[in-house]
């Protein structure tokens, strides 16, 4: 079994891949994704491709330091309204997110990108579908204060294996996708090329 090295901080991603039975190291990779969001949301990009290319910078920013090693690439996007958001820096934010989002239906778009030798060799998008209920104020100020310092880890303000699965009506797509890390067709890969074993 080829070991992976995960290029992101995020521990459920590094719990799902374990989980999975994978040998996987996670170290983050250092780039500025606030600039790098901004820079190509001003070239109009779609929130896709933001989300592809901020997984594939980050792949690569540790292939470069890591040339024999299998490395995954992930980035997560949020978009609403023609706008994408990102993980709240502030209470406040994340109230002003998650006040935008009820009653409303927003997606979230998930993106890995696979390098190995230094180069990338696969990368795969999912997309999921979330319908927030129609909260009440004085709840999302409760939950926000209860939850703050695990929310802020999140794109969206929200973690479904929390308690931000009471925020929703419905959801339309991947659980895994949701929590970030499209895990079935990375297996199914990995699989096929010999990675792991199956």
């Amino acid at each position: 079994m080829r070991p992976l090295l995960l290029a992101s901080a995020s521990p459920i991603r590094l719990q799902l891949l374990r989980n999975a039975g994978l040998e996987v190291t996670a170290q983050p990779a250092r780039i500025d994704e606030d600039a790098i969001r901004q820079g190509l949301q001003a070239d109009a990009a779609s929130p896709r491709d933001i989300a592809d290319a901020l997984a594939e910078m980050k792949a690569r920013k540790l292939a470069e330091k890591n040339i024999d090693a299998l490395v995954l690439g992930c980035d997560q996007i949020l978009a609403f309204k023609g706008r994408v958001f990102g993980k709240p820096e502030t209470p406040d934010e994340a109230r002003s997110q998650l006040s935008e989002f009820r009653g409303q239906t927003h997606q979230l778009i998930s993106a890995l990108v696979l390098y190995d030798g230094g180069k990338p060799i696969w990368r795969h998008m999912s997309e999921a579908k979330l319908t927030m209920r129609p909260l009440s104020d004085s709840y999302l100020d409760d939950y926000i204060s209860r939850n703050w310092q695990s929310l802020r880890e999140s794109v969206g303000g929200y973690k479904l294996e929390e308690e931000g699965i009471r925020l929703f009506f419905t959801i339309e797509g991947d659980y895994f996708s949701i929590l970030g890390l499209p895990i079935l067709p990375l297996l199914g890969y990995l699989g096929t090329r010999g990675f792991i074993p199956t």
